[in-house]
């Protein structure tokens, strides 16, 4: 059985790949949806300059089947529209793929590893209600609908875990928190471990290594060279005092007395 935080890499994991997913199929209806626009207008344009005398074509308030309003520079705002679109749509995979994440921390902090999905949801959510704003053919009907109920899921998720939602779906905050799998008792052992052996290589030196003359050998050890090296160092190393054994029987007031004196 997998460990609480494994499902939950697991499904944001999940949630992120139908983000990327709900974001390819916009960026494709959004191209279909922009050469249909042209099209359109096109055909519009032929007709009006053919039937200068039908009324009822140029009085529309849409061109037929597209989403030009029939306005001055309509066709010019929709494309614009359509690419605006589409340059957030890759924005959004850029970030969901993590990819340039420096860019995205100090440019676009929103999108970055520091905040979590709710921001992403919010813009999902905003570009799928505009698209589901104006009629549409089923292809981006779909794909905007689809895109809009991701971004609720990511604005939920992102309510969640806040700004640990990046970090938990991370693959390398994964592997980080892989390693931390030992008990604690064992963990704080090996870093003494670590630490131990650190100091000793830094005052006793690190196997084969060569003194002033060239000559080597497997460490300074604890004799005249060890103590020389840990006073370079700044190391004081004392003698320890003598002392008489728990067990050693006190010497009586009498030996004292009688003991010559030097």
């Amino acid at each position: 059985m997998l460990p609480p935080r494994a499902y939950i890499f697991i499904g944001l994991n999940g949630l992120r790949a139908l983000s990327i997913l709900a974001c390819l199929l916009v960026f494709a209806s959004s191209i279909v949806t922009m050469v249909h626009d042209v099209e359109a207008v096109n055909r519009f344009v032929a007709a009006g300059k053919t039937n200068a005398t039908d009324s009822g074509l140029l009085d529309c308030d849409y061109i037929a089947d597209s989403t030009v309003p029939n306005q001055p520079a309509g066709a010019f705002w929709a494309v614009l529209n359509r690419l605006l679109i589409i340059f957030q749509i890759i924005v959004l995979i850029l970030s969901e793929l993590g990819w340039p994440q420096s860019f995205f921390n100090r440019f676009f902090p929103v999108l970055g590893s520091d905040f979590g999905l709710g921001a992403l949801g919010v813009m999902q959510g905003l570009i799928g209600a505009a698209i589901l704003s104006h009629h549409v053919d089923d292809f981006a009907l779909v794909s905007a609908f689809f895109l809009f109920v991701v971004g609720c899921l990511n604005i939920f998720f992102g309510l969640i875990f806040r700004q640990h939602a990046k970090s938990k779906r991370s693959i390398t905050s994964w592997r980080e928190q892989a390693k931390g799998v030992l008990p604690a008792p064992v963990q704080r052992a090996a870093s003494a471990a670590s630490a131990a052996a650190s100091l000793s290589s830094t005052v006793f030196g690190t196997p084969m290594e060569k003194n002033e003359g060239g000559e080597k050998w497997a460490g300074y050890g604890f004799g005249r060279q060890g103590e020389k090296k840990a006073g370079l160092k700044g190391f004081l190393i004392s003698k320890p005092l003598e002392s008489l054994p728990r067990y050693a029987p006190k010497p009586a007031a009498g030996d004292r007395a009688s003991s010559p004196a030097f």
